[in-house]
């Protein structure tokens, strides 16, 4: 086996229920059920004209400004999934553009995130394919490898396995591990059902405010 330069197979999987499920959580509400702690980072943003991005995740590692096992990803990913590059956040040379993006329409696939560039930023925002990137540039890719596709990768300090669900909306995107899946549906869930309470109760001028007070008491605030 060649380290660096390798395709694994994916072992594991998120369940097709599951992503369903997430698709009508904000990821807002998944962030805050993971204590806050897992981001891909601000500068990783949608670059299509909105929609909801929820599947699992096919990893890509390229050297940077080369998109070859990108395109390999393409050919071998089912419908559904949601590619995800480690680019490196490189924005010298775009991965992917309108060709690329056509194809994973064709094929069905749930997304592509880049931690990288894009071109023909046009087409894509005009579009409702699921595209996450860190930059735009008309540079385009060179095709030589090395990389290595369904290998841990990590954006921004957010580690993604193979098979873990991605989850995206117009906030970014975050990444759900498999193993802690469920019990952070309930959790989300739970958080926006309580938001959607909330917004009635202001509307309806039913909100409690008196928490403020009594946290800047607790916290020694003095008032002049």
């Amino acid at each position: 086996m060649s380290n660096g330069f390798r395709v694994c197979q994916r072992s594991k999987c998120v369940t097709t229920s599951l992503v369903s499920a997430f698709r009508t959580v904000p990821v807002a509400n998944v962030s805050d059920s993971m204590n806050r702690m897992s981001s891909g980072g601000s500068n990783l943003r949608p670059m299509h004209a909105g929609g909801v991005m929820a599947g699992p995740a096919i990893t890509v590692k390229c050297r940077p400004g080369d998109n070859l096992m990108l395109h390999h990803a393409l050919d071998i990913a089912s419908p559904g999934d949601v590619i995800v590059v480690d680019a490196g956040g490189d924005l010298t040379n775009a991965l992917i553009g309108e060709l690329m993006v056509a194809y994973a329409i064709k094929r069905k696939l749930g997304g592509i995130v880049i931690n990288g560039a894009i071109r023909d930023s046009e087409s894509i925002a005009a579009g409702s394919f699921p595209v996450f990137a860190a930059g735009v540039t008309h540079r385009g890719p060179y095709k030589d490898g090395p990389g290595e596709v369904n290998v841990p990768i990590a954006i921004n300090g957010m580690v993604i396995e193979p098979g873990d669900l991605i989850l995206g909306d117009s906030d970014g995107f975050v990444c759900v591990p498999i193993t802690h899946a469920e019990d952070i549906l309930k959790r989300a869930s739970a958080k926006h059902a309580a938001e959607v309470q909330q917004l009635l109760d202001i509307e309806h001028s039913k909100n409690k405010r008196d928490w403020v007070m009594e946290s800047l008491r607790v916290k020694g605030c003095v008032f002049e």
